[in-house]
């Protein structure tokens, strides 16, 4: 996992090409001109999520991914966000391999994404996002897909 703001994206050139690429398009793309949904930028080697929602009191389901680095930022809100080792999970709650998320029960630490920060999960990674930081909030994430 990494865990840093955008003024600082440069540091991580060389850690995998699709994630270098994907904090450039946070740093310089203007999504307020993009509606919510999937826009693809290299076909399903690279692509982002553009979502709207309101964070919730709890999320006590943390999810993993298996074909995909997740880079998630927040355009507008904040949120915390349960991190833990995938291999620290208890239990397989749930899975949608056609999707690439599989929802685990187990031990997490608490972040929070708002301002510049962002965060890249591995597939080794287990998050749980969207939750409140005090009540819940309206929020707007990019979240860029960058295939393993």
């Amino acid at each position: 996992m990494i865990y840093d703001s955008l003024k600082h994206a440069e540091i991580y050139q060389g850690v995998h090409p699709g994630v270098q690429r994907g904090l450039a398009l946070l740093r310089d793309t203007d999504f307020s001109k993009m509606e919510d949904g999937r826009h693809e930028i290299d076909g399903d080697n690279l692509f982002i999520l553009l979502q709207s929602y309101e964070t919730k009191l709890k999320n006590d389901t943390p999810e993993a991914h298996k074909k995909y680095i997740d880079i998630q930022y927040l355009i507008s809100g904040e949120e915390k966000m349960g991190v833990g080792p995938l291999e620290e999970m208890m239990e397989e709650v749930e899975a949608h391999p056609e999707r690439d998320i599989w929802f685990y029960h187990g031990p997490s630490s608490e972040i929070l994404l708002s301002g510049d920060k962002f965060v890249v999960l591995w597939p080794g990674d287990a998050h749980a996002p969207s939750m409140a930081v005090n009540t819940p909030v309206s929020c707007r994430k990019c979240i860029v897909k960058v295939k393993v």
